[in-house]
């Protein structure tokens, strides 16, 4: 237990010096001497079942108890422990037409879009990222925060798992994808950032070109992993940019990776693990109980009981006095007497 202002202990004999320092008061009232004034003192003193040096030490039990509670005291509870981040992760998932290509298998062996493929391996991938901020961005002719920066893996995979080919529309715009990435790292006080964008084409819709947001992201300490999915020998309109993927990484300082099956898939997001190293930093604290109510509690109770018997005697004065009507023969008025 502690107090956070121990300090105003020093205000305890505020009280009694006031009374010592302050002049007497000077009342000039008209009184009358009687002989039995004990008596008439002791039938209408407001203390009437408390003894007289009892209620004048009732002030100052109420000025401890109000003192204690500007005190503030603390009941420190047991010490916990709380994991802080100490990397940004944030996932460039392409939502293009060309997502829907089922040359891919899930884990039951069943052929499966190439999109739902990346859905399984990447949730897999997030529930082993425990202890990092991680952030989902979706695009096709444009990018989409999907999750901010959260260490809520859970919602992260949700979210990745109600994604849909083509919601953010059919092109693909990887450098305006890596652009809206970066823009998420602004603020960031992480000792290690890195994006992972998959992607199965070319970029066919970006403003700013895929090459140069990674100079950009380099300059900005952000190190980028691409995977490619898909054929690269695929011909169309969406080819796989496999050369464009690699001058990404590289400039950023990441890795380049092929995936062609969901073995191949599952085996760079383990690579990626590896690399991508989770060192947990942990914060120790311990709570505090606030306790102040207790004796603020204390000095309401107390401050009310010293009123208490007053009340009392009041409530027999006037239950017990006789009340008469008395009618005035000239005037006709009624006047009541106790």
């Amino acid at each position: 237990m502690e107090f956070q202002y121990f300090w105003m202990l020093l205000l305890l004999p505020l009280p009694w010096l006031l009374s010592r320092i302050r002049p007497p008061r000077n009342l000039e009232r008209q009184a009358l001497r009687i002989s039995f004034s004990r008596r008439v003192h002791q039938a209408t003193s407001p203390s009437m079942n408390i003894p007289q040096h009892s209620a004048k030490l009732l002030p100052y039990v109420v000025w401890v108890l109000l003192l204690l509670a500007i005190m503030k005291p603390q009941r420190l509870l047991p010490p916990r422990e709380k994991e802080l981040p100490t990397r940004d992760l944030m996932m460039l998932v392409d939502l293009s037409g060309s997502m829907t290509e089922e040359d891919f298998t899930n884990e039951s062996g069943s052929q499966v879009s190439r999109l739902e493929a990346v859905k399984e391996v990447g949730g897999d991938f997030l529930e082993r990222r425990k202890g990092d901020r991680v952030g989902l961005i979706v695009f096709g002719d444009a990018p989409y925060v999907q999750v901010p920066f959260t260490t809520d893996l859970d919602v992260c995979r949700q979210l990745l798992e109600e994604s849909q080919v083509g919601m953010a529309g059919p092109k693909t715009a990887l450098g305006d994808a890596i652009g809206l990435g970066l823009l998420q790292f602004e603020g960031s006080e992480a000792p290690s950032r890195t994006l992972i964008a998959l992607t199965d084409g070319n970029d066919s819709a970006s403003q700013v070109p895929p090459v140069e947001a990674a100079r950009v992201a380099r300059d900005q300490e952000v190190r980028i992993h691409c995977i490619a999915i898909g054929d690269p020998e695929q011909v169309g309109e969406q080819p796989l940019d496999e050369e464009t993927l690699k001058q990404v990484a590289a400039s950023s300082g990441g890795q380049y990776f092929f995936a062609g099956d969901r073995l191949a898939l599952e085996k760079i997001y383990e690579e990626i693990d590896r690399l991508e190293t989770r060192d947990v930093a942990t914060q120790r604290y311990r709570p505090k109980q606030e306790l102040y109510p207790w004796p603020l509690a204390a000095a309401l109770l107390v401050w009310f009981c010293s009123f208490l018997p007053r009340l009392i005697k009041t409530d027999r004065q006037i239950r017990s006095s006789p009340v008469q009507l008395h009618v005035d023969p000239r005037t006709g008025q009624v006047e009541v007497k106790s």
